[in-house]
């Protein structure tokens, strides 16, 4: 697999030559991700909620020392990485964009994924802001401000993980960890015009970060291209960080589902997404418009509020009732909404999406992967969520298409397909259950066609 993200944005595979080849050095790296950040002209101070401005340098000099001793963990080494506000850090308070959390005691032991970001020599260069609790796909946080969106600063930069996107985009991290509970990863990096991958929800330990549904949340990077996403997500599954061999396009076979996921496109995405199935047909692919009547079944299978707000709500109850004032309430609002669900409720809901998975499952094995586009809008202006109920509806429309696929466990990614100098959208590429290095090995051979 090659590295085919456009020439001039950073990637690992490709920070890593020149760091291996001696033109840069790890410190140097950091210095200026450092100083992008702390530009008051930049989005840094909203982008991040916590610098790790001498520890990155220290790290920074420890993996340059190591280097020169012919000590290299990962392509990752050396490298400066963001994660999510939501992940332990030993020592810390993990405060998940909120400041409801800010009497808790310090995590005693890093997160799992971030205990494999060290160890293989990334550089953590901070925490991201995030939409607070990880409870909406817009990224506007009111407590540590909204980063802007980098084609244009008026713009939400999607979320959850807003500053996960922000920070790449902006060169401030070469790759970033978000997670994933209904679209959180890929929605914010086809926002930004960057890829990003949410892999099937058992393959990355989501130990040491603050839940917000159990049976929906996963851990994924967002990167400048699927091969920066490849390496990384091979270092948190805890697997050796190598690119797959290079799939051709030619014969692979795809689906585009005809369903409600298809409906109400804003007519830029629809362009976009048309213009790259044409390509991705020119090129040898075989795409085929498919009827799927089970994900038509999904909104009146979620119709209550789906396993966020239940499974959110048991989390947060208590603390709640201790510091609810101190909540983005329009966050506190969503959880609320699962006080009348009950047991019985969770119980068939669970049922349910055993029963669709089973069947999404028996109509999708013939194709390598599904087609759509990742969200049905581009980024709307931050000031089009002042009003709640716009905020409601908006964020619904961006979070349906790729929630739909946290629902039935399939892992996903996103790459940009905007025409250039145009606002980001997102190609969503859906593979199988436990599909991922196959489905990234796809998605990479998309992204060589369309690049």
């Amino acid at each position: 697999m090659a590295d085919t993200r456009a020439p001039g944005r950073p990637t690992v595979l490709g920070l890593a030559a020149e760091l291996a080849a001696g033109r840069t050095t790890s410190r140097a790296l950091v210095e200026a991700a450092l100083a992008r950040i702390a530009d008051l002209g930049g989005e840094g101070a909203r982008t991040f909620t916590k610098v790790y401005t001498a520890t990155a340098r220290a790290a920074a000099d420890g993996q340059d020392q190591l280097r020169a001793a012919g000590y290299v963990a990962s392509p990752l080494a050396g490298l400066p990485v963001s994660i999510k506000d939501l992940f332990d850090v030993a020592g810390e308070v993990t405060l998940a964009g909120s400041k409801a959390l800010d009497d808790q005691p310090p995590a005693t032991s890093d997160a799992p994924i971030v205990a494999r970001l060290r160890a293989a020599g990334a550089v953590l260069i901070g925490r991201t802001n995030m939409t607070e609790f990880a409870f909406s796909g817009i990224g506007i946080n009111p407590h540590y401000g909204t980063p802007g969106n980098p084609f244009d600063r008026s713009r939400v930069p999607g979320g959850s993980s807003s500053g996960a996107a922000v920070s790449v985009a902006d060169d401030n991290a070469i790759v970033a960890i978000g997670t994933d509970t209904g679209g959180s990863v890929r929605i914010p990096a086809a926002f930004c015009g960057l890829a990003g991958f949410k892999p099937t929800q058992p393959r990355i330990s989501r130990d040491g970060a603050t839940p917000l549904s159990t049976t929906l949340d996963s851990i994924g990077p967002l990167a400048n291209s699927i091969a920066c996403c490849v390496i990384t997500d091979a270092v948190m599954a805890g697997e050796a960080p190598e690119l797959p061999r290079p799939l051709p396009l030619s014969g692979l076979r795809f689906a585009v589902p005809q369903c409600y996921l298809m409906e109400d496109l804003a007519p830029e995405v629809a362009g976009a997404f048309a213009a790259a199935c044409t390509r991705l047909s020119a090129a040898g692919a075989r795409i085929t418009d498919t009827k799927f009547p089970e994900i038509d079944e999904m909104p009146a299978v979620n119709a209550a509020g789906g396993f966020a707000p239940i499974e959110a709500y048991a989390w947060h109850r208590e603390l709640m009732a201790r510091r609810g004032n101190d909540y983005d309430q329009r966050v506190r609002a969503r959880i609320e909404r699962a006080a009348p669900m009950s047991a019985v409720d969770y119980i068939k809901l669970i049922a349910a999406r055993a029963d669709l998975i089973r069947r999404v499952g028996l109509r999708t094995a013939e194709f390598d992967a599904l087609l759509l586009p990742t969200i049905a809008v581009t980024a709307p202006l931050i000031e089009a969520f002042t009003r709640d109920d716009d905020y409601r509806h908006l964020n619904a429309h961006i979070l349906r298409n790729t929630s739909a696929f946290n629902f039935l466990d399939r892992c996903a990614s996103t790459v940009p397909i905007q025409p250039t100098g145009t606002a980001p959208v997102g190609l969503m590429i859906v593979g199988e259950y436990a599909a991922d290095r196959h489905t990234l090995a796809v998605s990479a051979a998309i992204e060589r066609a369309l690049a």
